[in-house]
């Protein structure tokens, strides 16, 4: 397995450019994330990966090796495509070998390295199975092992789960990440579902409009989001706008802020982007999850929200609540194991941990 190093890579189609200046690193072994709506580039980028798309600029390393001009067959990369590509004609065994074959394996080692990759993806005995004697999810199996089959150093998976139920999509995403760590490899996997990424994903790089707006673990993207774009597309938040009226802190890369709401809430919250650091009177937004907010009216002024219950929905696990805040804007809070349920119509005060108040730059102008 290889670490990627990929500099300032440019891509355009015609007169639209498609990827701007993107930079990562991806530690060896990581099951990285690119996650994004659909048309930010990140299917794009997977591709100049593998080398199915010729780079503007920019430049690509596995490892130590700069890949940026080597044809696909040389990258010692493997992709699994969203349709499979798997050939119906063909057996699973045969579909396998295919690739063995490209690189002039014959005999007994082609075999038992067919038998080896089908093995490792549950699939053992399967290989005079025909393809459409298989269900979706033996399906996806066979595409990982033609993919794993030839020892590739990087695994790159281009929505590979999306033709699947939801059902088998939650089991074949452990099952892909329990792959990838077994066979120490450095993955790269491009999705839309947030869900996915959160659940298996060591590293998520967040893609929009052909750029990266953050990376991190997704705990960090998701509980410290450092753009409004991250914070609404991954998972549900309240964003609330704001005046900061107060420095509290800016020791060991923590920026404190207090701020006001038109109404006069007041707020005490984080800033997790180190280029954010907004000064007295500066607009800002507040980003607050649904479930970090809590029904409490007993502790001090700083965080909290009145607002009234609007609806109740159950949601088995949790119970969604929509509310409207005293000036008329909509929030929603997520709570597990209520001891109190609330009613349309009852007026309530909400409280959040200060950790889980973060301030953002203002998208546009107050007005």
């Amino acid at each position: 397995m290889d670490a990627i190093t990929i500099n300032h890579l440019k891509k355009s189609y015609k007169n639209h450019t498609i990827l701007h200046n993107v930079s990562l690193n991806i530690e060896a072994g990581e099951l990285f994330f690119l996650l994004g709506p659909s048309g930010c580039g990140k299917s794009t980028l997977l591709r100049c990966i593998a080398g199915l798309e010729k780079l503007d600029s920019g430049s690509i390393h596995f490892g130590d090796t700069d890949i940026t001009q080597l044809p696909t067959h040389k990258r010692e990369a493997a992709m699994v495509f969203q349709s499979y590509a798997l050939w119906p004609h063909m057996s699973v065994g045969e579909n396998v070998a295919f690739g063995l074959e490209e690189r002039g394996l014959r005999g007994n080692e082609l075999v038992e390295r067919v038998r080896e990759a089908l093995e490792g993806v549950q699939l053992k005995g399967f290989e005079d199975r025909q393809i459409d004697q298989l269900s979706g999810g033996q399906q996806q199996r066979v595409a990982l092992a033609r993919a794993l089959v030839v020892r590739p150093k990087c695994l790159l998976l281009d929505e590979p789960l999306s033709n699947l139920d939801a059902q088998l999509r939650v089991e074949m995403r452990s099952e892909i990440r329990r792959i990838v760590k077994e066979h120490e490899l450095t993955a790269i996997y491009v999705t839309h579902d947030q869900e996915e990424a959160l659940s298996i994903a060591d590293k998520i790089a967040v893609m929009s409009e052909g750029g990266i707006h953050q990376v991190g673990s997704p705990e960090e993207v998701y509980r410290f989001p450092q753009t409004q774009d991250v914070a609404n597309f991954i998972g549900t938040t309240n964003l609330i706008r704001a005046q900061v009226k107060g420095i509290v802190s800016d020791k060991e890369n923590l920026y404190i802020l207090r701020a006001v709401t038109a109404e006069g809430s007041i707020f005490q919250g984080r800033s997790t982007n180190p280029t954010i650091k907004p000064d007295i009177d500066d607009w800002v937004d507040i980003s607050i999850r649904p479930e970090a907010l809590s029904f409490d009216d007993s502790g001090d002024v700083r965080n909290q929200i009145h607002a009234t219950v609007i609806e109740r929905l159950y949601q088995g696990s949790t119970i969604l609540y929509l509310l409207r805040r005293d000036k008329g804007q909509y929030m929603q809070l997520a709570q597990m194991n209520p001891k109190k349920l609330y009613s349309a119509g009852e007026y309530v005060t909400l409280n959040v941990d200060t950790h889980d108040v973060v301030i953002l730059n203002a998208m546009e102008e107050k007005k």
